[in-house]
């Protein structure tokens, strides 16, 4: 190993040793809403106090920029040595993302795995990561380079969040997402289930959406807690847009009261 590369994983330890909890977002399946739960509890954990940075690995797809509402961040802010620190979204939160990275924000990403592998060094070796209470990780969906690269880069994780959806179809995502952590020894916080029935604004009832049950299905099969199940609310996709957390300007709907209920079940988990 040359000078450089020991330098680097000096740098890399020396990162990770400011970072108390790290926690990973995961699926199989695409579109579940991965990215809106990861930002939600990070805000959700941040307005709770907690040092937090939500580090968005999907480099195909990354959503995070939008979400947190500045998809043109420029990582101005430096620290002694002169490595670029993470953006500070708010006093307690912070955010990365290979969206920050990109001169378009439309433009497609065409590397391959060990392009992909170096870039997850360079966030942990070039960046400066402060003090930090927890890492929110939003992952692509799938198993694949960008997470197991992760994991061999940090080291430990401690826990995992798997976010399913109602449809029975889910269920085989979800059991491999279930399988993978396994593997790895990751421990499994919970599911949340996203998108899990439509409240009717008139009469209030509850409207299922999606036949199937697949998170009580899974929780019976393997024994995990369900976090929460999350409406379909339009407000949700709206805050998205608009790069607004859902979980601060609806707090006081059942969808804001759920996803703060997740947030303390979640901070009850890593912090006992």
């Amino acid at each position: 190993m040359s000078d450089k590369e020991e330098y680097k994983d000096f740098l890399i330890k020396e990162n990770l040793s400011r970072i108390k909890n790290k926690i990973i977002v995961l699926s199989c399946k695409g579109g579940v809403g991965k990215s809106t739960i990861a930002t939600n509890i990070s805000y959700g954990f941040a307005i709770k106090g907690f040092k937090t940075a939500i580090f968005d690995i999907d480099m195909h797809g990354p959503s995070i920029p939008k979400m947190i509402g500045n998809e043109c961040v420029n990582l101005e802010e430096k620290n002694e040595d002169g490595r670029s620190k993470p953006y500070k979204v708010l006093e307690n939160l912070y955010a990365l993302s290979m969206g920050f990275f990109l001169k378009n924000t439309d433009d497609p990403l065409i590397w391959r795995g060990p392009i992909k592998v170096g870039l997850l060094k360079k966030f942990f070796s070039d960046i400066y990561w402060p003090e930090l209470d927890l890492l929110v990780i939003d992952s692509p969906p799938g198993t694949g380079d960008e997470i197991i690269s992760l994991f061999n880069i940090i080291g430990n994780i401690d826990g995992a969040i798997i976010v399913s959806t109602p449809q029975d179809i889910s269920m085989i995502d979800v059991s491999k997402s279930v399988k993978f952590c396994k593997m790895f020894n990751i421990k499994i916080l919970g599911i949340i289930e996203n998108m899990s029935y439509f409240e009717c604004p008139n009469c209030k009832n509850r409207i299922k959406v999606f036949d199937g049950n697949a998170s009580e299905k899974l929780k019976e099969l393997y024994g995990l807690e369900i976090l929460g199940e999350l409406p379909l609310d339009p407000d949700i996709s709206k805050c998205s847009d608009i790069g607004r957390p859902y979980i601060y300007d609806f707090g006081k709907k059942e969808g804001g009261i759920i996803f703060s209920n997740i947030v303390n079940k979640l901070i009850e988990k890593i912090y006992i």
